[in-house]
């Protein structure tokens, strides 16, 4: 069993990853070098990307073009949908309701009472990452917000167990968008994947024909530098 496996991740906890681009071959190229990832075919428009032969994230073609260049976060659910009941009531939305993927899991697309969209999952034979926590795989999220306090209100209701519970790794934080963005820019989720060294990745990501959007700064989590891909999907490196 690989490091940083989990067969069941517990409700809250971001537990998948994946882009939407319009080129999924530049962006099996862009990350394959960038963090040393092998990609396999999956189903419909996916290819799953593996590092050490386990699965660490997906890269999905876009099926309209009007849909935005992004990173997204998964977070783990038992039942996708009730917990789409309970976004809602809570003042969320629901963009997509909790559909299969294939026999891979149950999937749903939701945003905060802020707008920031994150997705759900309920697994059934992916179970989420396979490696995590270690150079080349996701690390951390971090919710760019207007109001961190309602976000926290709003997290810590929907997540309190992954969030404040024994022995919880959330793996997620929250921050104003000002501290990083400008002020205008939407609430959204970043994700971070750890590298070894920041400022070598950032030569990397450069040559690869990716840009730099916010260079290193620390936080409580690690040092942080902000870039988007070949195609303009923004997230971040993190070293711990």
């Amino acid at each position: 069993m690989a490091e940083n496996r989990a067969s069941v991740y517990a409700e809250g906890v971001p537990c998948w990853v994946d882009a939407q681009l319009a080129d999924v071959e530049a962006g099996k190229r862009f990350y394959g070098e960038l963090f040393g990832w092998t990609f396999e075919d999956w189903f419909g428009p996916f290819a799953q990307a593996l590092k050490g032969g386990e699965p660490v994230a997906a890269l999905v073609r876009k099926v309209d073009g009007r849909l935005p260049t992004v990173w997204t976060v998964y977070f783990a659910t038992p039942d996708a949908a009730a917990l789409a009941r309970r976004i809602r009531a809570a003042g969320g939305q629901v963009v997509s309701s909790p559909v299969p993927a294939g026999e891979l899991g149950v999937t749903a697309l939701v945003t905060d009472p802020e707008g920031a969209v994150f997705a759900l999952w309920q697994p059934d034979r992916h179970p989420g990452f396979g490696r995590r926590h270690e150079p080349g795989t996701f690390a951390w999220a971090e919710l760019y917000a207007r109001d961190t306090e309602a976000a926290n209100a709003f997290y810590g209701d929907l997540f309190q167990e992954a969030l404040f519970g024994p022995g919880a790794e959330p793996d997620f934080g929250r921050a104003p968008v000002s501290d990083v963005f400008p002020a205008e820019m939407p609430p959204h989720f970043l994700v971070h994947f750890a590298v070894e060294d920041v400022p070598a990745a950032l030569e990397d990501v450069t040559r690869l024909g990716g840009r730099i959007q916010a260079p290193p700064f620390d936080t409580s989590y690690g040092t942080v530098a902000v870039v988007t891909d070949n195609q303009g999907a923004s997230f971040a490196l993190l070293h711990r």
